[in-house]
């Protein structure tokens, strides 16, 4: 079921969405908004629309199968936008038999409204108590007025405050807002339509059918076995989490550190996997923490401070890298505080990460200050001039105060992988349809972790495939529903990617080969690249700034120098 909310009319509409069936997630994402949005128009506008959809495999119980997708036109960067988050909000949509709700127009008064959701349809509520609340104070109402077991989607000041850096932040299974949209400003776009909230209540459904339920259960145990099976998904990220990708990366020189100046950094091992593992157990913390239901992998976390203060869940590697080496800091506790704040203000970690990096190239605040960090990243609260300015994201702080090295594509911070010394991953953030999105084409799995083959990293030679063939699989795995994270398992392990085709097949009663889900995937890039087109970039935008190509980057010393006419040739299918 399909559901339009008109935000100026305070209207809901339910219909079957027949020109969207058979897409899930990003696929239908994306396509809605290529084909309702005009791609010129203001991201804050009354012609842009709000999307949330759930995976193909949503509310089925398949591992790994919790996410869900947001999509829009991005104010950070103009171009198609879908931002990937787990929680427990996925899984309860589509056990509600949701496939997608399209918050459409602009409201006519200045009111708070929460959209609810649950077995007897759609409703909006104005709560005027909302209104200026940072997440984490959001959450507590919210749940005070609909009940604990509630999945809640909220943004904080910054959503309202329209920054281009605001995120969408949802509840991970305890409650607690950890999970977040983070990428591409979708919380400014949530703020323009006047919705503070959605929460989803899944309480009296009755479980999803099945085409073909023994089929589903046969394919769902295919890709529990692999993920079970693989070392990366069953050993270290259970262990260790994402963060404990922060010591392999400054060892093979390709961790961005201190606004991307050097490759290595010397205090990697204070804020990696292995100390984090170790501080979270020493302090009542926990690791292996699954981020949503059906998560076999549980690579999160809840790190606690010295007192045994919950201090902030889901401190992974892309925060503890963007808020810690790429601003020189290793100090976990600090890199901690920034984390919560940003969560609780409602930005995305890579984003100001970055952004405070650039910041720090200014003078603003000396790289390595843990505490000056945490007084800038106030000013993104207060929004004040100076937070105005960081809120808007690291393109902007670069061009306010004059820093020539400003790592961002399409306006997008680029994350937590160099690309002179990860060429696989650069191509991904040169040509991705989102900006710079380390998820779009996850090539360090075969340039730094040997997964799915191995493509040396310093070398040009291969990246365009490799990226090419990973943005298409990944184009389809986030229409599932699906963790990308099961990618390491199905790489190495192909009857993991057979059963995630057949769990598609007996949900849907259909009978589609691999073939035609990675057909899926080229058309989510078609879709979102005629968008693109449409709004003004064309081949020429899919590169990455000067500096990577002319700056040679320590230990290696070497540039990125994949040939500007190769990465014109990534999307020749």
């Amino acid at each position: 079921m399909f559901y339009r909310v008109n935000m100026a009319t305070l209207t809901i509409t339910p219909e079957d969405g027949a020109a969207y069936k058979g897409l899930g997630g990003r696929a239908l994402t994306s396509r809605i908004v290529s084909a309702e949005v005009d791609p010129n128009a203001h991201p804050l506008g009354k012609q842009n629309k709000l999307v949330f959809a759930t995976g193909l495999l949503s509310g089925t119980g398949a591992p790994n199968a919790g996410r869900m997708s947001l999509g829009a036109k991005s104010p950070l960067t103009g171009t198609i936008k879908e931002s990937n988050v787990g929680g427990a909000m996925g899984h309860k949509l589509g056990r509600l038999g949701i496939e997608a709700i399209i918050v459409e127009d602009l409201p006519q008064d200045d009111k708070t409204y929460v959209l609810k959701v649950d077995k007897d349809g759609l409703s909006l509520i104005e709560m005027p108590e909302l209104k200026g609340l940072n997440i984490y104070d959001a959450v507590a109402k919210l749940q005070a007025k609909f009940g604990e077991k509630v999945a809640i989607g909220v943004i904080g000041t910054a959503g309202e405050n329209k920054m281009a850096s605001a995120c969408v932040g949802f509840t991970d299974m305890e409650g607690a807002p950890t999970r977040q949209a983070g990428r591409g400003g979708l919380g400014a776009v949530m703020a323009s339509k006047g919705l503070k909230a959605i929460v989803v209540d899944d309480t009296g459904v009755n479980k999803v059918s099945f085409a073909d339920e023994a089929a589903f259960r046969a394919g769902a145990k295919k890709l529990a076995n692999a993920l079970l099976k693989h070392p990366v998904t069953s050993q270290g990220l259970p262990t260790y989490g994402t963060d404990v990708l922060v010591n392999t990366l400054s060892e093979a020189g390709g961790l961005p550190t201190r606004n991307f100046s050097v490759g290595r950094f010397e205090g990697a091992n204070n804020i990696g996997g292995e100390t984090l593992h170790a501080i979270c157990k020493e302090r009542g913390g926990k690791t292996g923490h699954a981020c949503s239901p059906g998560c076999i992998i549980r690579c999160s976390n809840i790190y606690k401070d010295a007192a045994g203060n919950v201090v902030t869940g889901g401190l992974e590697y892309e925060s503890c890298w963007s808020l810690g080496a790429d601003c020189g800091i290793d100090n976990l506790d600090d890199i901690a505080v920034l984390n919560r704040m940003c969560d609780d203000y409602g930005v995305d970690t890579i984003e100001m990460g970055v952004t405070l990096g650039v910041a720090m190239e200014a003078g603003l605040a000396k790289f390595g200050d843990g505490k000056a960090a945490i007084e800038l990243l106030k000013e993104v609260g207060k929004a004040s001039p100076l937070g105005r300015i960081l809120g808007a994201g690291a393109a902007v702080t670069g061009k306010a105060f004059g820093v020539r090295r400003v790592p961002v594509v399409k306006g997008q911070a680029i994350p937590a992988y160099d690309p002179r010394a990860v060429k696989g991953i650069g191509v991904t953030y040169a040509t991705t349809t989102m900006g710079a999105d380390h998820t779009a084409g996850y090539a360090v799995a075969a340039n730094i972790l040997g997964v799915g083959g191995k493509v040396d990293p310093l070398s040009p030679a291969g990246q365009v495939e490799l990226s090419r063939n990973l943005q298409i699989a990944t184009s389809f795995l986030d229409s599932t529903g699906l963790c990308l994270f099961v990618a390491f398992a199905i790489l190495d392990i192909p009857e993991g990617l057979d059963g995630i085709v057949e769990m598609c097949n007996a949900r849907y009663g259909w009978n589609k080969s691999l073939d035609d889900y990675l057909e899926l995937g080229k058309q989510v890039l078609r879709d979102e690249r005629a968008f693109n087109k449409a709004a003004g970039f064309n081949d020429d935008a899919d590169d990455l700034p000067d500096f990577f190509r002319t700056e040679p980057l320590p230990p290696h010393n070497t540039v990125f120098d994949v040939p500007k006419e190769e990465l014109k040739s990534l999307f020749n299918f």
